[in-house]
């Protein structure tokens, strides 16, 4: 199984985390313009406990650090911001969001291993006091993850227990990081066997769930959300079997029956795995379509009953299909027109034996879409597969290829696709070859270029040649 490394996070990381009004260092000095306000409103309200209880020092701690921190001097600035953060911690968002910044900074220029786990000890500290004095807490926790992640990508328990906070607060408002980072836990804690495998699941279902909102309603911020639904999936996709997605949807389905959203998202899990033959499916999708019927879903429920070999109910559900695609705008619905009554012409034939049933079909077909040339091939192939049963001599059980001819003719001069327009000449080029003779032409008192009628169930005027 591949992880993805941290540079593969990266771009996720850094882009969402720098944004203005992110909490990030970008925010963070964003932020620093306003300190001398808020030094003003501290002064103002200096009896007030969040300013500590020496609230001169407290302002004076702030004047230092902040000065130092917009000079980018961190080492300078750490003393006074310790004082502010062990003596005044309700003074400003700032401190914890400098803090997380210059101590970032200090990690990476740390070469001595234990200073640097000190580090990371202090950085998590800080956003657990910032959620202690300021709150919003979902969102710091995906910080924090966020932080750990890069920092100590190891501590996979910690980090599925930070992110899984997070997102249970932030619900669609969960970042695409805090997603992606939830996710890889939980895959490596299934692997280390300290999660059921069903886990997967369940939060690959969350996590498209709150990607695919974001998706439509922030657009802006589809540079993040696309990359993290397309890792998610990769990591998704071998736990995604047939019959760990009916274990876990299963229960659901049987406890929650009409709910159209869990219906939406069995059906849509079960099809994009390739589970269509599962029992599930077809229940989850014969029950949507109960609630919500449209043409789509009756389509969809012709190809199950196709497949399941129930040829009547296949036909039944291709037909409702067709009626709510003309009731909606037949011209805007020519394609899915077609594919029904083609699908209906081939069961008729091949699986019904019904001939005459299958031509209608095949002919509405053709009507449907006249450039595409399958249903008229289809048509002669009748035609010639019925010839021996529609003649009572050699002449007569000779006579249905000249219909299967025209059929296949007028399929090569219809067809745009190629590969059907040479299907349809050799068709007719190999039946040209059963034709009746000259000599027999003649005997039974025919010349050739004389119309003839085709009896039986083909009933049909044609055009009568010698092979």
């Amino acid at each position: 199984m591949k992880f993805l490394t941290l540079a593969a996070v990266a771009f996720l990381l850094t882009g969402v985390l720098d944004r203005p009004g992110s909490g990030s260092m970008a925010a963070a000095n964003a932020y620093a313009g306003h300190v001398a306000t808020d030094m003003n409103v501290a002064l103002e309200q200096d009896t007030e406990p969040r300013y500590g209880e020496d609230s001169v020092q407290c302002v004076r701690n702030w004047s230092l650090y902040a000065e130092y921190h917009r000079q980018r001097n961190y080492e300078m600035a750490w003393g006074p911001w310790s004082y502010m953060f062990e003596s005044c911690p309700r003074a400003t968002r700032n401190i914890y969001l400098h803090g997380a910044a210059m101590v970032r900074h200090f990690y990476n220029n740390e070469t001595d291993p234990e200073k640097r786990e000190a580090w990371v000890d202090t950085l998590m500290m800080i956003y657990d006091q910032r959620m202690e004095y300021f709150g919003n807490k979902g969102y710091v926790l995906g910080r924090k993850a966020a932080d750990l992640y890069q920092l100590r990508p190891n501590n996979v328990q910690e980090l599925y227990e930070l992110t899984e906070q997070s997102i249970e607060l932030q619900g669609m408002a969960s970042e695409a990081p805090v997603l992606l980072i939830n996710f890889q836990s939980v895959v490596r804690l299934v692997d280390a066997g300290l999660l059921e495998p069903g886990v997967i699941i369940e939060r690959f279902d969350r996590a498209t769930d709150i990607i695919d909102y974001n998706l439509e309603h922030n657009p802006e911020d589809e540079r993040f959300f696309v990359p993290a639904k397309n890792n998610i999936t990769a990591m998704f996709e071998p736990y995604a079997t047939c019959e760990s997605l009916a274990q876990v949807f299963g229960p659901r389905f049987e406890e929650n029956p009409d709910d159209i959203e869990l219906l939406e998202r069995i059906t849509e899990m079960l099809d994009n795995a390739g589970c269509t033959n599962e029992e599930l499916f077809f229940l989850a999708t014969e029950q949507l379509h109960a609630l919500r019927p449209d043409a789509e879903s009756a389509f969809l429920m012709g190809r199950l009953h196709n497949n399941r070999e129930e040829y009547p109910e296949a036909l039944n559900y291709f037909q409702e299909a067709i009626d709510l695609y003309t009731e909606d705008d037949p011209d805007a619905h020519q394609d899915r027109i077609f594919r029904s009554y083609w699908l209906m012409a081939e069961i008729s034939y091949r699986q019904l034996r019904q001939l005459p049933q299958a031509r209608t079909y095949a002919l509405r077909a053709h009507d449907a879409n006249p450039a595409d040339g399958r249903p008229l091939i289809l048509v002669g192939e009748m035609y010639a597969a019925s010839a021996a049963d529609c003649g009572d001599d050699e002449f007569t059980k000779q006579t249905a290829y000249w219909p299967a001819y025209d059929k296949f003719r007028q399929a090569a001069n219809a067809a745009e696709d190629d590969a059907v327009k040479e299907r349809a000449e050799q068709l007719a080029e190999t039946y040209r070859q059963y034709f009746p003779d000259r000599e027999m032409i003649f005997f039974h008192g025919y010349s050739e270029g004389d119309t003839y009628r085709v009896q039986c169930w083909i009933n049909r005027t044609t055009r009568i040649r010698a092979r």
